[in-house]
């Protein structure tokens, strides 16, 4: 800063013709320009403007110097307005993260829209279930479905995850339809299996969070194949609105047990920092949050 500021009065001295002048126009002594002006040929080693009380004179060297200066400073200034202007608008490229099935409902629709609304906006969606490491492959915001525990990433919430049982009309006419915990024994249940253990379904019972081991005779470790089995009516699953909000306004699925209905994780976009974050990444982030807040929003969407 000192280095930068010593550049810019020995211009600005030149600029104006006297010490007394700059000073006046940055409003401090005359003897503060000199210290700097001293200081900045002693770091040098070479004298730049020969100083009498009534004028000054470029040497050589200081000459050259002050040409390039003037170069540095314009380009610092041109470099300022062209990042402001950037700043103003959303620009650049955009790199994307988000879990395959989300992503491919409720990311990848709604891109086209954000991008003709930002035209200087370039993306990438990259559709993957694995935790990505956005510092290190470079992600500008991931989506994600779970607790963050990662201190070091910021999080803003886009919606909340409301997750429930669901099945066809067929299967509860031909099996009953269950109004308890207790009853989802009685029935084929579509559970997330991942060699042989199954994560459970989560529920809420007299103000307490319970996960409860379900059976039935199938499962998967992929939500889309377990969406598949219930929309063929091959029995109960418990699976995300974001995933069968369109069924459950079409009429190919019923909800059962709503009122044992736990907050599940939420829908959350991150980052790997929160100042000075890019206004493209802003921008999405608030488009999202916007798309999904509104009313319908979850059973509209396919």
């Amino acid at each position: 800063m000192g280095q930068f500021r010593q550049i810019s009065t020995f211009v600005d001295v030149v600029a104006k013709g006297s010490l007394s002048a700059a000073a006046r126009a940055e409003g401090i002594a005359p003897a503060v320009i000199g210290r700097r002006l001293d200081a900045l040929e002693q770091r040098l080693g070479v004298k730049l403007l020969q100083r009498t009380t009534r004028k000054l004179a470029l040497t050589n060297e200081g000459a050259a110097f002050l040409e390039d200066c003037q170069r540095i400073l314009t380009e610092l200034e041109d470099a300022e307005a062209a990042v402001a202007e950037r700043s103003a608008r959303a620009t650049g490229h955009l790199l994307v993260s988000a879990p395959a099935g989300f992503g491919r409902q409720h990311v990848a629709p709604l891109l086209p829209s954000f991008l003709s609304e930002h035209r200087d906006v370039r993306a990438t969606l990259n559709l993957s279930d694995r935790v990505v490491d956005l510092i290190g492959e470079g992600v500008d915001v991931a989506i994600r479905i779970a607790s963050l525990q990662d201190s070091s990433l910021v999080g803003v919430k886009l919606a909340d995850n409301h997750r429930v049982i669901v099945a066809t009309p067929a299967y509860l006419k031909r099996h009953g339809t269950p109004s308890t915990l207790d009853d989802l024994a009685k029935h084929n249940c579509l559970a997330i299996s991942s060699d042989g253990s199954q994560r459970g379904w989560t529920f809420k019972v007299d103000g307490k969070i319970t996960t409860l081991k379900v059976s039935g005779n199938m499962g998967c470790n992929d939500g889309a194949v377990l969406h598949e089995w219930v929309l063929a009516g091959k029995g109960l699953a418990w699976r995300s609105m974001w995933e069968v909000g369109a069924d459950l306004e079409a009429g190919r699925l019923v909800p059962v047990l709503e009122h044992y209905a736990a907050p599940g994780n939420d829908i959350y976009a991150v980052f790997a920092q929160r100042n000075h974050l890019p206004l493209r990444i802003r921008a999405f982030v608030d488009f999202l949050r916007r798309t999904y807040a509104q009313p319908g929003y979850w059973r509209k969407a396919t």
